[in-house]
């Protein structure tokens, strides 16, 4: 069976621009639902998709945060060269680590970051997280439950330094939270068995900026966008982004 892609997308042509961001082993489809509902709303919504993410995961582990980042950055500019002064970004997990990192390097509407993991409970934890992936891909392929723990058994030998790199792009952004001026709303699910959730708290608590909320949905895991309190995230969301001072 052949596995559909995921693609970047853009919806909407709405004046006010978000860009939406995915997180590590996930895809666009991730912050599909809420792009569209968004759009409803009158929004423009961009989401990239990172470089060996939606495809085998032999290919994500050859590549690593800063191709990751270099998509984001891409992301955003395309958003900037369809007219798009004022631009908010949301991002799930690593997408929300990504926003923070947008919201001290480049000029920011709002930031929404979602499960956003401020220090990773472990590497081993990344690392089944990989494989666990892995094994879901090839499940996806059609593959039979032979032939997948024999391939996922040779991907496990493969040297997985992007969990090390990445685990040092999670504690640079840590280090600069407070170097975060623009508006901020921290989301955080309490089911969150991926991260510590901790992060929540230190993200809320060093953002530089009065105009900051935090909100903990009692019934939601890790993906919160696809969960089951999404439709609520989605109205919080909105909700969150009229408050901004958009000039358009």
């Amino acid at each position: 069976m052949k596995v559909v892609q995921p693609k970047p997308f853009t919806f909407g042509d709405g004046k006010r621009a978000v860009l939406l961001l995915h997180g590590f082993t996930g895809n666009t489809a991730d912050v599909r639902m809420m792009a569209r509902f968004l759009e409803g709303k009158g929004y423009t919504c961009h989401a990239p998709l990172y470089k060996g993410h939606g495809v085998p995961p032999e290919e994500l582990v050859h590549t690593g945060p800063e191709d990751w980042w270099q998509d984001v950055m891409n992301g955003y500019q395309h958003l900037k060269e369809m007219g798009h002064e004022e631009i908010a970004i949301a991002g799930l997990s690593l997408g929300g680590v990504f926003s923070l990192k947008l919201g001290y390097t480049v000029p920011v509407k709002g930031i929404i970051t979602m499960c956003a993991p401020m220090h990773i409970k472990s590497e081993e934890v990344m690392y089944d997280n990989v494989v666990d992936y892995a094994r879901q891909y090839k499940k996806l392929e059609g593959k039979s439950p032979e032939q997948i723990e024999e391939e996922v058994a040779k991907f496990k030998e493969t040297p997985m330094n992007t969990l090390k790199a990445l685990q040092a792009l999670i504690a640079d952004v840590r280090h600069n939270v407070d170097m975060i001026y623009s508006p901020t709303f921290v989301v955080q699910s309490r089911e969150d068995h991926m991260i510590n959730t901790e992060s929540a708290n230190i993200i809320y608590n060093e953002v530089e900026n009065d105009q900051k909320q935090i909100k903990w949905y009692e019934e939601s895991g890790h993906v919160i966008t696809l969960d089951k309190e999404r439709d609520q995230l989605h109205e919080d969301v909105y909700q969150f982004l009229e408050q901004l001072d958009w000039q358009v």
